[in-house]
């Protein structure tokens, strides 16, 4: 009972939101804490040297910044805010928590991590740039824009690195403790995803006369891109000797940055 559990924690977490959305979404003010948790229990893992660029992370940005160009420019013939949509989804930062992830299914979370602080200051900068072209009437300026985006990931992204490197050097016995707690951002993981589908459902219940169409081509616009995320970046991967980082990197996505986005 117990393996079937581990191993359906994930689907489990996502129905087990649906169903509790009346409920489990007032809990999404507690998404940041624990997705710091579970950087700070997977960054106490990595060293200050082990923080580099290599030349997959050059591909997989250009494919962000330059994909959702590309993908707006397809969909824009279709509808505007599927065309949208589908471009915050190829330009939104790899997710915080794909470094956890990626270590659980054997890949180099070092270079997941490098991607992350990368992927994360280049999207800073690009969306106040590609915005104003997609909805010509807002008029936000750049630094307000990459202020505003810095605020979001700031804090989630670099205070648990910064706090598990003041440990590492400055409070050994508090690093080995928590290096020695194993499975646990796992299961922070599964309860943030709660949290964020019930707080989608919600939103989706609570929709003044709703009309799905949109929602639904938005579904299956994400699906197809995230796929082919995923197989793109393992391919760039399998070329650098590194499939899961790479796929990891440019498939799994912030969520919640993507939802401030939209």
């Amino acid at each position: 009972m117990l393996k079937f559990i581990k191993d359906w924690t994930l689907p489990l977490a996502m129905l087990t939101g649906a169903v509790t959305y009346p409920w489990i979404s007032y809990a999404a003010v507690f998404t940041p804490w624990l997705i710091f948790m579970m950087l700070l229990l997977t960054f106490s893992k990595l060293s200050p040297w082990d923080i580099r660029i290599r030349p997959a992370h050059i591909w997989l940005l250009m494919i962000q910044i330059f994909g959702c160009i590309g993908v707006y420019g397809l969909l824009s013939f279709f509808h505007p805010v599927v065309a949208q949509g589908g471009l915050i989804c190829v330009l939104v930062p790899t997710a915080t928590s794909a470094a956890v992830i990626t270590g659980m299914l054997g890949g180099n979370v070092a270079f997941l991590t490098s991607y992350l602080l990368v992927c994360n200051i280049a999207v800073a900068v690009a969306a106040p740039l590609v915005f104003p072209f997609i909805v010509p009437g807002e008029e936000v300026s750049f630094l307000s824009s990459f202020l505003v985006i810095c605020k979001q990931v700031g804090p989630v992204l670099l205070l648990p690195l910064l706090l598990a490197w003041f440990f590492r050097y400055y409070l050994p016995k508090v690093h080995e403790k928590i290096v020695s707690i194993r499975g646990l951002s796992f299961y922070l993981w599964a309860v943030a995803l709660t949290i964020v589908t019930g707080s989608m459902v919600r939103f989706l219940v609570q929709q003044e006369n709703p009309d799905y169409s949109v929602e639904i081509s938005l579904a299956v616009v994400a699906l197809v891109i995230c796929v082919g995320q995923f197989l793109l970046g393992r391919r760039i991967g399998t070329h650098y000797g590194d499939a899961i980082s790479s796929g990891q990197g440019l498939g799994q996505k912030n969520t919640i940055l993507a939802i401030w986005m939209a």
